[in-house]
């Protein structure tokens, strides 16, 4: 995995016809935490990308802000506004400053952005960031695997248990989903 920040823990899932991405809400300053309920998950181009940041608030805010850009420029076409954003962000003097991770998701894509120019996609549908991330994606694996739960219950449960391991993660959650349109084979 790339760069960890503490202060957050970011799931995305993609599962049983949804695309669920959490974020807990706690920021901390040092090792006190200085608010509770941040929403560090949001709604991006018309509602149709979901994206979570890790990281320094106002550098994950400019980063949401920069991807929103370079969609509005490709249409709404995550892929191309991942790798721009990726590429930008690489290259640039002043974005390769910005301390902040960031996934996104639409209805068909899901990628993990980082400042080293990383576009991930997850192999098995789930990736998390931030210093809960090992515990939520390991909870939210086993659970796709071992249960039959949807895939909000899942990311619910297993940001309930990074939550329970990671003191920078509280369970104060903000969960945005996208449900995946199922083609008609009649």
């Amino acid at each position: 995995m790339t760069e960890s920040f503490h202060g957050t823990t970011i799931l995305a899932l993609r599962h049983k016809g949804k695309v669920v991405i959490a974020g807990d809400g706690q920021v901390t300053l040092g090792g006190t935490i200085t608010k509770h309920h941040a929403k560090k998950v949001r709604r991006i181009y018309n509602n149709k990308i979901i994206t979570g940041f890790a990281g320094a608030t106002a550098d994950a805010l400019h980063l949401a802000e920069k991807l929103e850009q370079k969609l509005e420029r490709f249409n709404g076409n995550l892929t191309r506004g991942a790798v721009e954003l990726a590429r930008e962000w690489r290259t640039d003097k002043y974005l390769r400053k910005l301390e902040a991770m960031m996934i996104a998701a639409d209805e068909t894509n899901t990628y993990l952005l980082s400042g080293n120019g990383d576009v991930i996609e997850p192999d098995e549908g789930v990736i998390s960031i931030g210093s809960g991330s090992v515990a939520a994606q390991a909870a939210a694996q086993a659970m796709m695997r071992h249960t039959d739960l949807d895939a909000r219950v899942i990311v619910e449960n297993a940001m309930a248990i990074a939550a329970s391991l990671c003191i920078y993660t509280n369970t104060n959650i903000t969960i945005e989903e996208i449900c995946l349109k199922t083609e008609n084979t009649d």
